[in-house]
């Protein structure tokens, strides 16, 4: 009888994620923030000792990375194949899922806008990938997308700190888990969010991967989302 196959790494790694208590600590750090060991112990429902040796098995499998600042600790996920490898079991999960549950409670502003590790998913997501290519901002190339001289000049003017080109993660498409089309991912999605955020385009919603459209961020945006369906400002985001 030959010997049986080695163990895929990626059993480790799904038990690793699999566990209720790991698993809520991943999904509060698929926004792309550090978060403190104390936040995600509240997180998951477990005590601080409980919760420090599940950080440690997710930092020592590479899922997560730790930073020291005087006594305290910041988690965040290592890098973003780890967040794209939680959306895609998230997409996975929630085939036989009910569309309507989208429309109540906690998932209304989730599916509104959210952050996706580091760049913009949700309607907003979708929305603003959308008029980035029916504009002519990008243009695909190669299975990916490449930044055009008019959407550079665009962006630009805007104030937006555009990533030098040339690597395959600049721009490219990520399946949206609950829109099931795709929004943009890659360096240049990353800058685009950094920018929305930090100019108050886009807030944060505490204790969410939520975020909210303002006025401004509206009005900035507007070249790109008022070639897609008239969307209005709402206290979640944006709604049809």
């Amino acid at each position: 009888m030959s010997s049986p196959s080695p163990e895929p790494r990626f059993a480790r790694i799904a038990a690793m994620i699999g566990d209720p208590t790991r698993a809520r600590m991943l999904a509060a750090l698929m926004g792309g923030q550090y978060l403190a060991a104390g936040e995600l112990a509240e997180v998951a429902g477990v005590t601080a000792q409980t919760a420090s040796t599940h950080l440690t098995q997710l930092v020592d499998n590479e899922l997560v990375v730790v930073r020291t600042q005087g006594r305290h600790r910041y988690f965040r996920l290592a890098d973003a194949d780890i967040g794209h490898a939680l959306e895609a079991l998230s997409l996975v999960a929630e085939r036989a899922g009910s569309a309507d549950k989208w429309n109540h409670g906690a998932y209304k502003p989730l599916k509104a806008a959210r952050t996706c590790y580091s760049h913009l998913a949700g309607e907003l997501g979708v929305a603003l990938f959308d008029g980035l290519l029916a504009r002519g901002t990008l243009a695909p190339r190669d299975g990916q997308f490449v930044l055009t001289d008019v959407g550079r000049h665009e962006l630009q003017t805007l104030g937006v700190t555009v990533p030098v080109a040339g690597s395959k993660r600049y721009a490219y498409a990520c399946l949206d888990w609950s829109e099931r089309r795709d929004h943009l991912a890659g360096g240049l999605a990353v800058s685009l969010l950094d920018h929305a955020i930090n100019h108050g385009w886009l807030r944060r919603v505490e204790g969410s991967r939520a975020l909210t459209l303002t006025p401004d961020g509206r009005r900035a945006l507007a070249p790109w989302l008022s070639r897609q369906p008239a969307c209005s400002v709402s206290a979640n985001g944006i709604a049809p």
